[in-house]
């Protein structure tokens, strides 16, 4: 499924995710200033998580909670290896049945099931944005 959107249609655009998702586990591919974290924002709320949604670029991992669960907010841009993975038990989050949304997921995909969702996001040149979900 393609689309192009602008941040107005941010909702609508979480919403066509949502639908068209198999799985928790959602990989969000794309450069650089491209609007994943915004994205991520959206998303989160509309599982219905309260809590203040930042870019884990240094910690590696936010918890956001919302009826008694988890949502898991990674961005591996700063991972070099995949042993720094293992060391920080990556594997046990994508094993669980909770959200795990990942930016720059590259070299995470050893680790991921099946059924994991994939989300392209690319800018367009009239600032709108392109999202492919496969």
């Amino acid at each position: 499924m393609e689309l192009n959107y602008t941040i107005n249609d941010l909702d609508k655009v979480v919403k066509t995710l949502l639908k068209n998702s198999d799985s928790k586990i959602i990989l969000f591919h794309g450069s650089m200033g491209v609007g994943k974290t915004t994205l991520i924002k959206a998303l989160v709320k509309a599982i219905g998580s309260t809590d203040e949604v930042q870019s884990p670029t240094y910690s590696l991992v936010n918890e956001y909670r919302y009826n008694n669960a988890s949502i898991f907010h990674f961005d591996l841009y700063r991972v070099n290896t995949i042993d720094e993975l293992y060391n920080f038990g990556f594997e046990e989050y994508v094993q669980q049945n909770q959200w795990v949304l990942i930016e720059w997921p590259e070299l995470a995909v050893e680790f991921m099931p099946e059924n994991t969702t994939n989300v392209f996001l690319e800018l367009n040149e009239n600032e709108s944005r392109k999202i492919i979900i496969k």
